[in-house]
């Protein structure tokens, strides 16, 4: 990672991060439906199908209900939608702390997925590196990609925040942020303080989205949202900072309690 690192660190933003702040939790679930679907529309108006790479947690669970609900489930051909997943926890896919299982329940089920569209982190498997691979090459295969092809390009990656500035599952202090150039897709990254080990996309892979999409909601994560926008950049204490998309675009959706540190003046 030391070298996607150092690269990050040398590249100019060429324009300010954009935010949107919306009163509360329900309107950023909201505004992020109606910000996917708008997306997807433009995408499939050129394309077969659209790439969407899900978040897990707590935080997207109230936009997944949404989505899977009038107005926006009638909006799009859900069949053509191929669904992926930023990380996973190494548990069963029934297991309550499943990213899948949240996702399947909270969208998945209700837009009647066909399965070949699902594309999920096999985070039960008893070799989490072995699993890791094995999501790379689900990755390639789909896109049809060689070992020597670069990685490709999502239309859409949507990604939270902790209050520790960790997105998808790439955590301060965590070997994945000490790796040197790793030129992985998916790793098996343990994370000592949560006494586990997760399955996550690096930021290689998430850089090359032609969208990524950030929702971060609570009080809890004010002070760490302002210093990963406004701060120096320092993204082994702050790993949010490594999403930089090389080519595509990028939106921060927030509620007025994570917004109250940033600079309004923007």
């Amino acid at each position: 990672m030391e070298n996607a690192i150092s690269t990050l660190a040398e590249a100019k933003l060429t324009k300010r991060p954009t935010w949107i702040v919306l009163p509360d939790v329900e309107k950023v679930a909201i505004e992020a439906a109606s910000q996917i679907v708008k997306i997807a529309e433009g995408v499939m108006e050129r394309h077969s199908v659209f790439r969407f790479v899900l978040s897990g947690g707590s935080t997207p669970k109230r936009l997944y209900e949404i989505l899977a609900g009038d107005p926006f489930r009638s909006r799009l051909p859900w069949g053509r939608v191929h669904f992926f997943w930023e990380d996973e926890r190494c548990v069963g896919p029934d297991h309550p702390e499943s990213n899948y299982r949240m996702a399947r329940e909270a969208f998945l089920d209700k837009l009647n997925t066909p399965a070949a569209n699902i594309h999920r982190m096999h985070g039960e498997a008893s070799d989490p590196e072995a699993a890791a691979h094995d999501y790379e090459e689900e990755i390639r295969k789909h896109f049809g990609l060689g070992p020597e092809n670069p990685p490709p390009c999502f239309d859409l990656v949507l990604l939270g925040m902790g209050s520790d500035g960790h997105t998808a599952s790439l955590f301060p202090g965590t070997p994945a942020m000490k790796e040197k150039a790793t030129d992985r897709w998916v790793i098996a990254n343990p994370v000592p303080t949560l006494g586990t080990v997760r399955l996550t996309c690096t930021p290689m892979i998430l850089n090359q989205a032609a969208q990524v999409i950030f929702i971060v909601t609570g009080t809890d994560k004010a002070r760490t949202l302002a210093e990963v926008i406004e701060g120096p950049f320092d993204p082994e204490r702050l790993p949010a900072q490594l999403i930089r998309p090389v080519a595509g675009k990028m939106l921060w959706l927030v509620d007025e309690s994570a917004a109250t540190c940033l600079n309004k003046e923007k």
